[in-house]
């Protein structure tokens, strides 16, 4: 595929130190909106090009799904030549993102302090498990770990009865968006002022913020006023909902006027004079009744019939999907979400679409997963590195190419 990517960071470089789906999946988005992504690899690739179904060796499906719109660099960093050569690349770099422990990176002599005297205006992005000025700073991280520290597994115990993580990578993902946010505004400032910086984004205390924006709750004040946890999202009574017809939905009256509407649908308008249910602050105090009430009265009908009256009345509902089932879900094909494309070496392959819209500036896919070293001829004879160095590189095993 040709790079037409025109999205609002078209121009900007990026050199992505990144593994396993963190930064991966944050430098995809950025490249989704037009950067010239590097992937930087090491000349055993990224460990998830071995995680999932997969066609070629290395090309498996968890790589696949946060390594779009990059290109691939496979080089060894240890080696005095090799880093020589990356150093060379990094002086044509705008962007610098890396998700390693900072005895790793410090080892291979690209800190910050190392990096910006090559490129004095790079903006230069660690993401790491914990702030480096608390006693946390050296701990390896992944991402059970970081729902564990930051709360949101005991949380879970109010639920499901013992601490619990949830069933997809939330502190991964939820500290990848950081990164974009964080580089984009970075940038923002560079474009401003002309000036580069470093910027940290630590894992556990994103996940503090994130988990603790409704949960600090009592904790907001000091002295507190009653405990953390905000009581309607951990009542266990809380889950979708099985319908007569042993289908699922979900559904959410939440204002004064949906509930009013809801009992009426029910054929219990009397509820919303119950005391326990008759204003916003009596149904948080009762909301465990109040959920298990919603759960008794939905099963009486059939889900289709619920939906319809339900959107009627203009109270949130909806089918509670499967993973599968997304795939089919008929607003994310109508709307063209998922897009099919043809890889020149793994075949036809889905993608999830870009979810923001830009009215002047789109993104796209306009590259597929590369390759382990596809890209690392190219890459560096753009960055100035003369071929007959690169030759010797490739010769000497310190950098890897798509023909080997």
């Amino acid at each position: 595929m040709n790079n037409n990517n025109q999205g609002p960071l078209s121009g900007v470089r990026i050199a992505d130190l990144t593994s396993v789906l963190l930064g991966p999946f944050a430098t995809q988005i950025l490249g989704d909106h037009g950067a010239d992504v590097i992937k930087i690899e090491g000349l055993d690739g990224d460990t998830t090009r071995d995680i999932g179904p997969r066609q070629s060796d290395d090309m498996a499906a968890v790589y696949m799904t946060a390594n779009r719109n990059k290109r691939s660099l496979a080089i060894d960093l240890k080696n005095p030549d090799g880093k020589a050569a990356f150093l060379e690349f990094l002086k044509t770099v705008d962007v610098l993102v890396h998700n390693m422990r900072p005895s790793a990176i410090k080892r291979l002599g690209l800190t910050y302090e190392d990096v910006k005297k090559v490129n004095p205006n790079i903006v230069y992005c660690g993401a790491f498990g914990f702030s480096q000025e608390g006693p946390y700073a050296n701990k390896p991280a992944y991402d059970d770990m970081i729902q564990g520290v930051s709360g949101i597994a005991a949380t879970q115990s109010q639920l499901v009865g013992r601490p619990a993580y949830m069933p997809t990578v939330l502190a991964d993902k939820a500290t990848g968006l950081t990164v974009v946010y964080a580089v984009s505004m970075a940038l923002f400032h560079r474009e401003r002022t002309g000036q580069g910086q470093e910027v940290k984004v630590p894992m556990f205390e994103t996940m503090v913020q994130f988990h603790m924006l409704e949960h600090l709750y009592g904790e907001h004040f000091v002295p507190a006023k009653g405990s953390a946890g905000y009581p309607r999202a951990t009542s266990p009574t809380r889950h979708p909902y099985k319908t007569k017809d042993d289908r699922m939905i979900g559904c959410l009256p939440y204002v004064d006027k949906q509930w009013k509407a809801f009992f009426t649908i029910a054929g219990q308008p009397e509820l919303m004079d119950d005391p326990r249910f008759c204003n916003i602050s009596a149904r948080l105090a009762n909301i465990d009744a109040l959920y298990a009430l919603l759960s008794d009265i939905i099963v009486t009908r059939n889900a289709d019939d619920w939906l319809r009256d339900l959107e009627e009345a203009n109270i949130p509902a909806v089918p509670i999907n499967t993973p599968t089932d997304l795939i089919t879900d008929p607003h994310l094909v109508e709307t063209g979400y998922w897009k099919e494309l043809d890889h020149p070496t793994e075949g036809k392959l889905r993608f999830t679409g870009i979810p923001t819209s830009f009215s002047e500036t789109p993104g796209d896919i306009s590259r597929l997963p590369p390759r382990h070293g596809e890209h690392s001829v190219e890459v560096l004879a753009e960055a100035g590195v003369k071929q007959e160095n690169i030759d010797k590189l490739i010769a000497a095993g310190v950098i890897k190419n798509k023909t080997e």
